[in-house]
């Protein structure tokens, strides 16, 4: 890679649907903040190369935002496998309080019954990042995709990682640089 990489990482607007729920890749979003629309648009480069994952929330985000994204599988958020559409009390009710907890215990690292870990999803993220041209370019994704990218950005091992609050429709930005990064924002609204 020649150049630095200015990644501009946008969190999707919130689910439109109930909480509680792991919300699968056809969730739609709420897009009615048109204040938070308003300046992100504001803040964002233009001429930018736009990427967003394939989720339907992702690309309305994008859409909304205005920019022409083209999407990238690497990108996706972490996939949970049989819990996707599922309540979290209705996943501990059939484990148990126990084994619920104890799958939370070590989040980077365990798998969902036909999922992913963190830990894949932070490898899957990397390979995405790879393909990245130098410039400016923005991520339209998901909150467990921009904790993967400051994982990587960090060095941090995936518990760690998920300690980052990020909301919805909030920029994160970081720079990848010759043999370097540097983080120059979190979660900003």
């Amino acid at each position: 890679m020649d150049g630095e990489t200015h990644l501009w990482l946008i969190r999707h607007a919130p689910v439109d649907g109930p909480r509680g729920v792991i919300h699968a890749s056809d969730a739609p979003a709420d897009l009615g903040d048109a204040a938070a629309f308003a300046d992100l648009q504001v803040r964002l480069p233009r001429g930018a190369l736009v990427v967003c994952s394939p989720a339907r929330r992702t690309r309305e985000t994008a859409a909304r935002l205005g920019l022409a994204a083209s999407e990238d599988d690497a990108f996706r958020e972490q996939d949970f496998g049989d819990w996707t559409g599922r309540r979290h009390s209705e996943i501990e009710q059939e484990l148990g309080a126990e084994a619920y907890r104890a799958f939370w215990n070590s989040p980077g690292t365990n798998r969902p019954p036909g999922g992913e870990s963190f830990a894949d999803q932070i490898a899957r993220a990397r390979s995405g990042l790879a393909r990245l041209p130098a410039g400016d370019v923005v991520l339209v994704v998901h909150s467990g995709t921009i904790r993967a990218v400051l994982a990587i950005a960090l060095e941090l091992a995936p518990e760690l990682a998920l300690r980052f609050v990020i909301d919805p429709l909030s920029l994160t930005r970081i720079d990848r640089l010759e043999n370097a990064w540097r983080v120059v924002a979190v979660n900003e609204r």
